[in-house]
């Protein structure tokens, strides 16, 4: 992963072979503990979801995430490695619990621009982010699911791990419209190519 200072880009991993990555609710608030203690230091997230076997951020790199702190063999800026530790502390402790070895997420964690000189995706991958446990099924209303940022926008909820107001300036959110706007369908050919 690279990262340019005040680009806006998707981040995800998912389980390896697609298998559970969060077994029950604690795992998901340790893997938010990882979060906090790792990424949030290197970036501005904006948005974020947990799902079972997977995981979304829409970050804004800044020049803290884009730091060096390695060259050699290949460059590792601040955001890199900080999902490295993240990811690896986590799965350490869930093979423990789950009394089991080898790679909990798949190889690579996956980072893409959503802004282009000529598009801009960052709203559509905003909402896709939020969008993504109805979609599975897991709930029937964005508001129920407990593990992503929807509940700190639609302010159900006191979260501070987003910055809130980056967002609402950089995707030009409209606050009082936004549980109507979040539950719009979003353009398939623009949620194609937020990956």
């Amino acid at each position: 992963m690279q990262f340019n200072s005040g680009e806006i880009y998707h981040i995800y991993n998912r389980g390896n072979n697609k298998q559970t990555i969060f077994f029950k609710d604690e795992n998901y608030f340790y893997f938010l503990e990882k979060i906090r203690k790792y990424i949030y230091p290197n970036c501005d997230i904006l948005a974020w979801c947990l799902m079972p076997n997977h995981f979304h951020f829409l970050i804004h790199a800044n020049d803290k995430s884009c730091e060096l702190i390695k060259e050699r063999p290949l460059p590792v800026s601040n955001l890199v490695e900080g999902f490295r530790l993240a990811l690896s502390s986590y799965s350490k402790a869930i093979n423990v619990q789950e009394h089991r070895t080898g790679n909990l997420f798949q190889q690579k964690t996956k980072s893409k621009s959503v802004y282009t000189d000529k598009e801009d995706y960052s709203l559509t991958t905003f909402h896709y982010i939020h969008q993504n446990p109805v979609k599975a099924g897991l709930v029937e209303k964005l508001e129920d699911w407990e593990f992503s940022s929807f509940k700190d926008y639609a302010e159900l909820r006191k979260g501070k791990l987003c910055n809130k107001q980056m967002a609402i300036d950089k995707l030009e959110l409209q606050m009082g419209k936004f549980i109507e706007n979040s539950y719009l369908a979003l353009d398939e050919k623009l949620v194609s190519k937020i990956y």
